[in-house]
């Protein structure tokens, strides 16, 4: 199953009584061919790694295995469990043990833990639920998976990574086979990322087969039997990462991206500016004294915060989930999050107000969102009103937007920034997650901000285009704009940014230069009890 010409330095899989077979499958949209003749086979038991750049089809071959793409929409055979499948929803291929647990997680939040395991498949006799079953089952459950909570914790109340362990209950009470696990750690901090990939391991050692989409090739080596690499819509080829699961993987991180984007990448990052030091030039965006109060809670979440970034400069900020990273960033753009308490803030020297979205706007200040899906598009309405969105004032005649000129800003866009899109009509949904985020920063470089605010721009996002989004975000710099980088990726900070502060608890606890900062320093500072900030020049 893998491609002529493939290195024959890494092993190749070896796929004896394989749980799935995938053989063939081409699915086609209007005007896209998104998947064409993809082959993928998972033995039993193993975890099964599928990479690719956004765009590749990795999504799409998942929602055609699990029947979200019914059987008639798509060309090719499925096998599973040895016999020939045909699914026509999603219901049918849980119903043999197929269960896909999306990057947006599928719950219910004002529901409880319980309720949210076995909704749409509940506990009942005679269509009366029997709560004191399920309970009990929901319980018993959580305990295999490790989720410390009350069966009756509302959903609500819990973090993103016990809200994985949540999805994950609920496909264990389907009875299992097959588990395919879309970005499952995009949105998690380090324990919880731990934590998650250990279960997979426990689950893979209890019999159940994996599929898990990831752009975290360090992850994939540490937890993967094999990978299969997709290209444009084809499977290029499949890999063994390891010959035993208890063997340390044989197949390197830059193999894995080579097979991805079809070279070698050199480098991670792009060619750094020459970079002055902390005092070199003039500080563009400057807050003082930033203190906001929990939205609901009695406490603050941001707590006289102090900080500057100069022109040219990339600064980022490093944090553990909970620091006020994104609070901070939300509340400074227009009070989006929170309770603003007290701070000020200057561009270019100057005082100015951000009260509201279009006051921040107003005074050259973008933020570019870590939940793009949610906050950073319109997901229903097409790449050129998507780009224009920020700039309508520039694009009207009289009271009416000039169509033509929105049309010719996002064409310009879509070449120079590569967005792969048939059209600039396309509906921005059906664009792979690293082309969405292109869309976003299209937006607000047309904007022309002093001041870019980059929360975690490149989540869930394959190494090319994190690469080409870095080397935006470096020209930025170059042209004199001043970025400020939050980042739950310690390697990015280190490759992209002049100077880093770190917060913990609301507060900053450090300021490092980038020739003193190291990922044990960073994280020295990001666990810190004492807020006193500390400076290392």
């Amino acid at each position: 199953m893998t491609a002529a010409g493939r290195d024959t330095s890494a092993p190749a899989v070896d796929a004896a009584a394989p749980v799935l077979e995938m053989r063939g499958i081409t699915k086609t949209f209007p005007g896209v061919k998104a998947l064409s003749g993809v082959d993928l086979i998972v033995g039993a038991g193993e975890i099964h790694a599928v990479c690719g750049e956004n765009g590749a089809g990795k999504s799409t071959l998942m929602k055609v295995l699990s029947g979200v793409h019914p059987h008639g929409s798509y060309e090719g055979e499925i096998r599973f469990d040895g016999e020939s499948v045909a699914f026509r929803d999603i219901a049918e291929s849980e119903r043999r043990g197929i269960v896909i647990i999306h990057q947006e997680l599928a719950l219910v939040p004002e529901l409880s833990v319980a309720e949210n395991i076995f909704l749409g498949n509940e506990q009942a006799s005679r269509g009366i639920i029997s709560w004191g079953a399920t309970l009990r089952d929901a319980a018993r459950l959580m305990r295999r998976v490790g989720l410390p909570d009350s069966p009756g914790t509302r959903v609500a109340e819990l973090g993103v990574g016990r809200q994985q362990l949540v999805e994950i209950a609920k496909a264990l009470s389907k009875e299992v086979k097959l588990l395919i696990l879309d970005e499952p750690t995009a949105a998690l901090n380090d324990e919880d990322s731990r934590n998650l990939l250990q279960l997979i391991l426990d689950l893979r050692d209890q019999g159940i087969a994996c599929i898990v989409i990831s752009h975290k090739l360090e992850e994939i080596r540490r937890i993967a039997d094999s990978v299969t690499i997709l290209r444009d819509g084809r499977s290029v080829e499949t890999l063994r990462v390891r010959e035993t699961p208890d063997a340390e993987p044989e197949l390197s991180e830059d193999r894995i991206i080579r097979g991805m984007v079809g070279r070698d990448l050199s480098s991670r990052f792009p060619e750094r500016r020459e970079y002055q030091g902390p005092d070199a030039g003039e500080v563009a965006f400057e807050v003082s004294g930033w203190t906001v109060r929990h939205p609901v809670e009695p406490r603050k979440v941001v707590d006289d915060v102090s900080l500057t970034v100069r022109r040219g400069e990339i600064v980022g900020i490093a944090g553990l989930m909970g620091a006020g990273r994104t609070e901070l960033a939300m509340n400074v753009f227009g009070r989006s999050y929170g309770v603003y308490e007290g701070g000020t803030v200057a561009v270019n020297g100057t005082p100015v107000r951000t009260r509201t979205v279009p006051e921040a706007i107003g005074h050259g200040i973008a933020y570019v969102t870590e939940d793009r899906k949610t906050f950073g598009l319109n997901l229903i309405d097409t790449v050129h009103r998507n780009i224009s969105l920020t700039s309508l004032p520039s694009m009207t005649r009289g009271v009416a937007v000039d169509e033509h000129k929105e049309q010719q800003v996002a064409e310009r866009y879509r070449k120079s920034m590569n967005i792969k899109t048939p059209t600039v009509f396309e509906p921005v949904e059906r664009l792979s997650g690293g082309n969405q985020q292109k869309v976003v920063l299209s937006r607000w470089i047309h904007a022309g901000p002093e001041v870019l605010i980059l929360d975690e721009p490149t989540r869930g996002i394959d190494v090319g285009s994190k690469f080409e989004i870095y080397t935006v975000i470096e020209e930025l710099a170059a042209q004199g704009k001043a970025v400020l980088f939050i980042s739950s990726e310690l390697p990015e900070l280190l490759g992209m940014c002049d100077r880093i502060y770190t917060m913990a608890a609301g507060r900053l606890t450090g300021e490092v230069d980038r020739d003193e900062a190291t990922q044990e320093v960073l994280m020295r500072y990001m666990t810190a009890t004492d807020t006193e900030p500390k400076v290392l020049t």
